[in-house]
């Protein structure tokens, strides 16, 4: 087997799927890419066993074949190899012979027999959305997703399909985030949990603009195909949580702020806060905001003030900074609107202005006052 590819369209493509291979893995065949050759074409496969990764292209070669080549080490050649073409020659014992301009590389290749077998798309129901959408959702999602392997419901995104939108809901019990896209529609209403590795490599391999990305789904499987790239990812097991009841209906009292202001006063004055608690308390008037935070073992405080508009008379209230800062990140917009209703009740954090075609809704819980 033999084929001649360039040295900088190959690595682009390999950097797109390197982040599936896992640093620590039960199989060593699994630290490999999976190259073959079927035409004039080239696929190569990385895989995990819970997330799969493919990506293809053009290369001049006359038989076709596979072979399991070392990932890291080939990774590493590549990126120290100007743009040129490279020729790979791989022999019957799977020794892999790569020759440049100017030198000669030899690694031993694997067995392709013992590299895992894809899942295949069985019933699976499709559905169809811009790449800059699912992109964009990723982004405002994943952030809030939690890190708890003891409720793994919560360790991934929640899609929520309709007739007439897609939803993206995604909690850590502290926080939850809820996106909505009205001009990505399903067949069916229809709902699964993505995990949050195989979201966090579709959002870097993916490019943010308007191509069609198909998506489809059966009861163990999520399948994304855009281009020369697709992606097959087992689905989490278990049931989100009914995150409807946990949304406040009657927050009355709004709090409108200048999203940088606030995000840059939160980590100015969190530097003196509790380090595990993160609390800075908001003492709220009609024209005016007070952040404080202090820790009590260091005797750190630190205030500062700053311009809102408030239709609540008054009210003192604490969050996690970290959290508060971490979810502006999501409003794109120079405004906020927080609605906020006691203490003790969670906060919902919302753009001023919705974009077209989005809803983007956030929920913070509050902490307890140090009086």
């Amino acid at each position: 087997m033999k084929f001649i590819v360039s040295s900088s369209s190959l690595l682009k493509q390999l950097q797109h799927i390197s982040g599936v291979i896992s640093a620590n893995t039960v199989l060593p065949i699994l630290e490999d890419f999976l190259f073959e050759i079927e035409g004039k074409k080239l696929h190569v496969v990385a895989t995990d066993l819970e997330t799969v990764m493919r990506v293809q292209l053009e290369v001049e070669s006359k038989t076709n074949g596979k072979v399991c080549i070392p990932a890291k080490i080939l990774m590493d050649t590549l990126k120290n190899i100007p743009e040129q073409p490279l020729t790979f020659d791989i022999d019957k014992n799977h020794a892999v012979e790569i020759t440049s301009e100017n030198g000669k590389y030899k690694v031993m290749g694997e067995n392709p027999d013992n590299f895992p077998k894809e899942p295949v798309a069985d019933d699976a129901t499709a559905f169809k959305m811009t790449s800059s959408a699912l992109v964009t959702a990723i982004n405002k999602t994943l952030f809030a997703v939690s890190n708890d392997d003891l409720r793994p419901a919560m360790t991934g995104v929640f899609f929520e399909l309709t007739t007439d939108a897609v939803q993206f809901v995604s909690t850590d019990a502290h926080r939850l985030v809820k996106y909505k896209r009205t001009d990505a529609k399903a067949t069916s209403n229809d709902s699964f949990i993505v995990p949050k590795k195989p979201l966090n490599l579709l959002k870097n391999a993916l490019p943010d603009n308007d191509d069609e990305i198909s998506l489809s789904y059966n009861n163990s499987h999520l399948f994304v195909s855009h281009g020369q790239i697709q992606m097959t990812c087992r689905l989490i097991d278990a049931r989100f949580p009914d995150y409807k009841v946990v949304i406040p209906v009657d927050n009355p009292y709004k709090l409108v702020v200048n999203k940088t202001d606030f995000q840059n006063a939160l980590r100015r004055v969190s530097v003196f806060s509790n380090k595990s608690t993160n609390q800075v308390a908001l003492n709220i008037t009609s024209n005016e905001l007070h952040l404080t935070a202090q820790d009590v073992d260091f005797s750190f405080e630190g205030n500062e003030r700053m311009a809102c508009t408030f239709d609540g008379g008054e009210l003192q209230i604490a969050f996690n900074a970290k959290f508060m800062i971490e979810m502006l990140n999501a409003a794109e917009t120079p405004e906020v609107v927080i609605e906020l209703s006691t203490p003790t009740k969670a906060g919902i954090i919302k753009p001023a202005e919705q974009a077209e075609n989005e809803e983007l809704i956030m929920l913070v819980m509050p902490l307890m006052l140090n009086n």
